[in-house]
């Protein structure tokens, strides 16, 4: 889709992909992309969380909304580290000590590659290519 850019789409594909072909390059890229990017998130949403604790937010009408805000600008960002820590525990505990708990027992099954897996539907948004696919 990025190729469909007028004038520099095929210069994006060549430096975001290194080709129109997946290679070593291309892997490598995505990899990394992949990896950073939940932090670079993470990083952000934080900063959103102090910025708006420390200073409020805005409204479309413009109207003066301090009256609103309470000064406990620590207090909020204590609660909010708290309840992230209590749910990055929580979900710590279960993946150390009960690891299986959240996953599908049919991953247990043993795979045979001559037929597909009950559990893998067909999305309806491929139907008309299953369909031209079958005719």
């Amino acid at each position: 889709l990025v190729s469909a850019v007028p004038y520099i789409g095929e210069s994006i594909v060549l430096w975001l992909w290194g080709g129109f072909s997946v290679n070593n390059a291309t892997l490598d890229r995505f990899y990394s992309f992949h990896f950073i990017l939940p932090f670079i998130i993470l990083f952000l949403v934080l900063i959103h969380l102090m910025f708006l604790h420390s200073t409020g937010s805005t409204n479309p009408m413009g109207l003066n909304s301090s009256m609103n805000k309470i000064p406990f600008d620590p207090y909020y960002v204590i609660k909010d580290l708290l309840g992230f820590i209590i749910m990055l525990f929580s979900l710590i505990l279960i993946c150390f000590f009960n690891p299986y708990m959240l996953s599908d027992p049919e991953n247990f099954n043993m795979a045979n590659s001559m037929i597909t897996p009950i559990h893998i539907q067909p999305e309806w948004y491929f139907l008309f290519a299953y369909a031209i696919l079958r005719s």
